[in-house]
């Protein structure tokens, strides 16, 4: 009786601990989500970079900034295992990376930083620049490295990329886990945001401390987000409340966005990525994306060579 008591209160202890952690993967997963969304409205591919970040810092006030920027610089490329040199007082040397301090009359204050990643197709990272007001560089350097990495989104979650955000001057624990994630052998660049799901849930799952949980509520997760991009793609659904949240959605974004969720989409069904196989599924998908101008349906419908 006594051993039977026991276990009944253990078991009161620990349920609430369990639902707690249970919540904060479900927080997390939305997060990962989140993150594969540009502001606007359109879901991305993956991007990163494949060679070593040269970097020169320019503007106003450099002293009073420089370590503080590079520190930020240092602490997301140490995650993704990518080399960042410093070349700002090597003026000859070459630099695939501007940071530049603006003056505080510069930009716009809703946007006082912002980072521009140039690249030829939507996978690999070529040269980058990055701005930001002096007066605003202590909130934007994390904020903008890991945008500089090819994280693009700005998810509600615990993360230096939220607009709503809970720390701006390091990085959180899940920002780590997007970065490792990112940077992973298993992750490719131009990857979809289905393809790329399950690696980023799988890192986040490592985290946890209740791996089989954590697996159940990524299953969960997986066939609702599924269920909800395929009525987006349909257009009876919607992008994430987040990124309208935001207020830089825009409608030419969220159109494009269905385009490219409908393709996405087949390319999940054609795979086995974030849910189960399902051929007529993919060509479903191929030929609504197809019939909304999207060119990579239109080039897998014509088969190979056409």
């Amino acid at each position: 009786m006594s051993r039977k008591f026991w276990s009944l209160c253990l078991a009161a202890i620990l349920s609430p601990c369990t639902a707690l952690a249970t919540d904060e993967t479900e927080q997390g997963l939305a997060t990962l989500w989140e993150v594969l969304w540009h502001q606007s409205g359109t879901p991305t591919r993956i991007v990163r970079w494949e060679n070593d970040i040269r970097m020169r810092m320019t503007g106003v006030e450099l002293p009073r900034h420089r370590d503080y920027v590079l520190k930020a610089l240092r602490d997301v490329t140490a995650e993704t295992g990518v080399r960042l040199i410093d070349v700002t007082d090597q003026p000859g040397e070459f630099a695939n990376l501007t940071v530049e301090i603006t003056p505080d009359t510069a930009l716009e204050d809703n946007q006082p930083c912002v980072t521009y990643l140039d690249f030829r197709s939507e996978a690999k990272v070529d040269t980058a620049t990055i701005q930001m007001r002096s007066k605003d560089a202590w909130r934007c350097a994390y904020h903008e490295a890991m945008h500089l990495m090819g994280v693009r989104g700005h998810p509600a979650g615990k993360t230096v990329l939220s607009y709503f955000p809970w720390k701006v001057d390091s990085l959180m624990p899940l920002d780590r886990v997007m970065l490792r994630a990112w940077y992973s052998p298993r992750m490719k660049g131009g990857m979809t945001p289905f393809e790329a799901l399950p690696i980023l849930a799988d890192e986040l799952i490592a985290t946890a401390p209740d791996k089989a949980a954590a697996s159940q509520m990524r299953d969960r997760f997986f066939a609702t987000t599924v269920e909800q991009m395929q009525a987006y793609a349909a257009g009876r659904g919607d992008i994430p409340a987040i990124v309208k949240r935001s207020g830089k959605a825009t409608e030419e974004g969220i159109r494009h966005g269905r385009s490219e969720m409908s393709y996405f989409l087949g390319v999940a069904f054609f795979e086995g990525a974030t849910v189960r196989p399902d051929q007529k599924q993919a060509l479903t998908w191929f030929e609504r994306a197809a019939s909304a101008g999207n060119r990579r349906a239109q080039s897998y419908l014509a088969g190979p060579g056409r």
